[in-house]
């Protein structure tokens, strides 16, 4: 199990010491909402929240449980700040990011509080690299306020199926339109690109059904430039719950699973587009 060799000076003096045997468990977690340079972080006792935001329409949640790292400490009841995500990923890859066989770089990440620098200590064959990042006043982030009681419609689905579907969507097509149903179609995508419409169904007895819980028929249109940035999550999870509410907002969380097998979520919530015409639902 590598160690870090440095000695931090003044630990009690940090608000926040989180240490992590495989840098990896964290890096390709923050990679997975890396489609803005700058992010919010909060961080409490039970872990660490990475947000990322574009245009108010669109926000992206990574959720590092304290479980994941094998020491995480927060002195306070909560710290918030915002970083340079791209900085902070280039750092945790100072090693590279293609590994060594048998090679793991460690990681111990500390921060002092408001106005202070994020640390963070590498370790890798004995060779350790210090980096601090500025850290900036944090922005209020947007609160979609997607609330469990207002759902409307959940399904679960194997993301290997909807890897397979975004793969193939139209992308001349500037929405996705989503139809969750408890009757046919049941579950549905569809795009309008210059080659005509296109729709793929799922029924709810498929293998790729997880879940399946609809109450009443959604039709609801979302930007395709505005989901894209999902498709990295899409990518590293196993599995992923859809969502959306009584005013058409989707959530969208992927559960992703660790080298050393731990979960963690990433969630994306996007706004509908627009009311969708009678004559294309």
């Amino acid at each position: 199990m590598p160690l870090l060799t440095q000695q931090i000076q003044a630990e009690d003096s940090y608000s926040l010491v989180a240490s992590l045997d495989n840098v990896r468990n964290l890096s390709t977690i923050l990679k997975a909402i890396h489609f803005q340079d700058h992010a919010t972080c909060f961080a409490t006792k039970n872990g660490i929240k990475v947000t990322v935001e574009k245009a108010k329409c669109v926000q992206a949640n990574a959720f590092i449980q304290a479980g994941i790292f094998q020491e995480f400490v927060v002195r306070e009841e909560s710290l918030t700040f915002r970083i340079n995500l791209t900085v902070l990923l280039d750092c945790l890859s100072i090693f590279g990011s293609s590994p060594t066989p048998g090679t793991l770089t460690a990681l111990r990440m500390c921060y002092q509080g408001y106005g202070y620098p994020l640390m963070l200590f590498l370790e890798e064959g004995g060779v350790v690299t210090v980096c601090k990042i500025n850290t900036q006043e944090p922005e209020e982030t947007l609160d979609f306020d997607f609330c469990s009681t207002n759902v409307i419609n959940k399904i679960i689905l194997q993301s290997e199926g909807l890897r397979e579907a975004f793969s193939e969507l139209d992308m001349t097509s500037e929405v996705l339109q989503i139809t969750m149903s408890p009757d046919k179609p049941y579950f549905r995508l569809s795009t309008f690109g210059n080659a005509g419409s296109a729709h793929l169904d799922y029924p709810k007895d498929s293998d790729l059904m997880e879940a399946f819980h609809c109450n009443q028929t959604q039709v609801n249109r979302y930007k395709i430039s505005l989901l894209k940035p999902s498709t990295k999550a899409l990518v590293l999870s196993c599995k992923v719950s859809i969502r959306t509410d009584n005013r058409g907002f989707l959530s969208l969380q992927y559960m992703i699973r660790n080298e050393d097998g731990q979960i963690s979520f990433v969630e994306y919530y996007c706004c509908p587009d627009e009311e969708v015409p009678e004559s294309e639902s």
